[in-house]
């Protein structure tokens, strides 16, 4: 609606490991314009506005900061933990590492967060890296990142030694592969009382619920009483009570 009104503006911090496809997401609800054989490079840092009709007659403005993938044991730089309003928490379902990894960004999250209340969504993008949707991936290492669960090396759930190989010992399907850390994610959100999302950052319209979500959660519809003279009467009796 070109007539709502623009009202409130909410500092968002997307994040997660490198290459999951957070700028794809961010210039596809944005812009419209990513495709499969987009160019886009390495982010450092980046900014975004993005203006959100949650359908209250007003406009949320959201000013998403787009940040460098992180690899190892490098840690979300500490100011985006000190201004954000809300963090979205971005993984590529066929890359259990960057699932692994969210656990210790939401760690980060927790410890700086003092008593304000943080908002925190996670989103798997089913269209991150397109070579990990070409062929199978070697299981002989277990992962044990978001939840502790580990994943299984084998139907039955034994697993297997590690082998010298690159590609020797057991292979999983790349669709067994997202369909098992999808649900450790799911199971991992339900135990951290977060939402939990699945896009497709070559499917704009995929896009839009968790951020019109995040939107309405960072604010939410003020309500008031339909009874003017309950309201007068409760500020009367407030300011009795404070003189």
């Amino acid at each position: 609606m070109l007539t709502s009104k623009i009202s409130k503006i909410g500092k968002v911090v997307i994040c997660g490991g490198k290459g999951v496809g957070k700028t794809a997401m961010l210039e596809q609800l944005i812009y419209g314009h990513v495709t499969i054989d987009s160019e886009l490079h390495s982010t450092i840092e980046d900014t975004y506005v993005a203006s959100v009709d949650t359908g209250k007659g007003s406009r949320d403005m959201l000013r998403i900061y787009d940040t460098a993938g992180l690899q190892g044991n490098v840690q979300l730089p500490r100011h985006y933990l000190l201004f954000s309003d809300a963090f979205i928490l971005v993984y590529d379902p066929s890359d259990p590492a960057s699932l692994d990894m969210l656990a210790g960004i939401k760690s980060d999250i927790d410890k700086y967060k003092e008593k304000k209340e943080m908002i925190i969504i996670v989103i798997a993008n089913m269209h991150s890296r397109q070579a990990r949707l070409t062929s199978g991936v070697p299981i002989n290492a277990p992962s044990t990142g978001v939840g502790g669960t580990v994943l299984p090396n084998s139907p039955n759930g034994n697993h297997h030694g590690h082998s010298n190989g690159a590609n020797s010992g057991p292979q999983i399907s790349n669709n067994d592969l997202i369909e098992s850390n999808l649900n450790r994610a799911n199971n991992w959100c339900a135990r951290e009382r977060i939402k939990h999302y699945t896009v497709n950052a070559m499917e704009r319209a995929s896009l839009y619920e968790p951020f019109i979500q995040l939107a309405i959660r960072l604010y939410p519809t003020q309500t008031k009483s339909s009874f003017p003279q309950l309201r007068q009467l409760t500020q009367k009796t407030s300011k009795v009570d404070n003189s």
